[in-house]
């Protein structure tokens, strides 16, 4: 099951093996990709072994694993792996796993992501779209109210990668994994690719959503086949 990937949406038979097939996609339909990192609490290796450490998350006091998931506009889950141990940054594991190439082999493609991505803002502005930074305290109000509103505009669009890591925890296996860890890659892909396919067929997209823009100005949502 771990090695079936990806399918994509409304089209029977087709499959997304590797984030390079993702980002085509994407390019292809005019897709705007969302990408989030989560956690997944695994058993404390031994005592005495070596790299012990990789796996503590200090906000969390636990030992764990990440895995990395794009997701569409509608919460369809496109691509899930980049397993690692929970200690490295999210956005070295989307650099290791060649995430950071594809924005310049596809230059099409945004794609919503959270403040642990900064990095790749940096790197590729206009591409990798993040929160905007918070004004300094000096800064007007009206500068602090134009902050929340692009905030509240941001996270409402990347909430849908949000809902398909939530279907993936809804399996007990990922909510604590107590079996060897070399185990769980193959696990997690094979639940998220699971759930994929189960979603894969939701109904398409009723359309464009105009959402309100700071300054009065409005812009629509991109749907499975708009561009920008």
């Amino acid at each position: 099951m771990a090695e079936r990937r990806y399918a994509v949406p409304n089209r029977p038979g087709a499959r997304l093996r590797t984030v390079k097939d993702v980002f085509a996609y994407a390019q292809a339909e005019g897709v705007q990709l969302r990408l989030d990192a989560t956690e997944v609490q695994v058993r404390r290796p031994r005592a005495g072994r070596g790299g012990r450490r990789a796996f503590v998350v200090g906000k969390k006091k636990q030992n764990t694993m990440k895995a990395t998931v794009v997701a569409d506009h509608r919460g369809r889950t496109l691509w899930a792996d980049a397993m690692r141990p929970g200690r490295m940054h999210d956005a070295t594991a989307v650099r290791m796993e060649g995430i950071d190439a594809c924005f310049r082999h596809f230059p099409l493609v945004e794609m919503l992501l959270d403040e642990g991505y900064l990095g790749l803002r940096r790197d590729h502005p206009g591409k990798a779209l993040t929160p905007p930074r918070k004004p300094n305290k000096s800064a007007l109000p009206e500068f602090h109210e134009r902050w929340k509103l692009h905030r509240h505009a941001h996270s409402s669009d990347r909430i849908t990668v949000e809902n398909a890591l939530a279907d993936h925890k809804r399996w007990k296996q990922l909510m604590r994994w107590t079996h060897r860890r070399e185990n769980l890659p193959a696990t997690y892909r094979a639940i998220a690719e699971r759930v994929c396919d189960r979603t894969a067929t939701s109904p398409a997209h009723p359309g464009h959503r105009v959402r309100p823009r700071p300054g009065g100005a409005a812009s629509p949502t991109l749907g499975p086949h708009s561009t920008r």
